[in-house]
């Protein structure tokens, strides 16, 4: 029987509030939950519990050093190879890492996706595929407001000061350079069918080569 084919790794890069996550979770419903892996950079931010939460709060979270990336990097090699990964989960409200992770399995197709996934050289060597959602920043910000205060227990305040101070220099800095990098850019996001029909043909033929590797063996099994 042939060896399996290589997993397909989709990085998805794009500014704060771009809707990244929408164009992810759209790619995850049309592949189905057995054929894609999901993992997100904000996985990997670095813990701050030997911070004061003060001091914590004060972080620059937009820029590269924030995060653990080479964890990461090997955690995208590890699932390329067929093996599982536990991957850190991260506390936005305290700015540390929880003690539990989460087990993510190996699958044909591995959605990667970061605001500054395109900024690191080695994710962008592992990415086979790249999209960079582009949108608007007056609607970025308006979305990264909504959901900070919602999701982040943060203030109307606070997320103003962070964006002025942090979030739309290294946006200007890292992330809109790192759009030359991409394969596909995506405006409009998920909301985007075309361009969303384009990627899926890609990740559809990639899914019909891991299902012709594995076939022979499920009709050896019958006989």
């Amino acid at each position: 029987m042939p060896a399996a084919p290589t997993p397909l790794v989709i990085g998805i890069a794009g500014g704060s509030g771009s809707g990244k996550t929408t164009v992810s979770q759209a790619i995850l419903q049309r592949a189905g939950p057995d054929n894609a892996a999901y993992i997100q950079h904000d996985f990997y931010y670095k813990d701050l519990s030997d911070l004061p939460p003060a001091q914590r709060a004060t972080t620059n979270f937009d820029h590269p050093n924030s995060l653990e990336t080479d964890l990461m990097v090997e955690h995208v090699k590890q699932l390329k190879a067929g093996r599982a990964v536990e991957v850190p989960t991260y506390d936005f409200t305290t700015h540390t890492r929880r003690k539990e992770t989460h087990r993510i399995e190996p699958r044909p197709v591995v959605i990667v996706e970061g605001i500054l996934l395109f900024a690191e050289p080695k994710m962008r060597q592992l990415c086979d595929l790249k999209l960079f959602v582009d949108t608007d920043a007056d609607i970025r910000f308006i979305r990264r407001l909504e959901r900070d205060i919602a999701e982040r227990g943060r203030s109307y305040e606070s997320v103003i000061q962070q964006y002025q101070a942090t979030v739309r220099p290294m946006h200007l800095e890292f992330v809109e350079p790192s759009k030359r990098y991409a394969d596909l850019i995506v405006p409009e996001g998920g909301y985007n069918q075309v361009a969303m029909d384009v990627f899926m043909a890609r990740i559809e033929a990639k899914l019909r080569e891991f299902r012709q590797t594995t076939r022979p063996a499920a009709a050896g099994m019958k006989g």
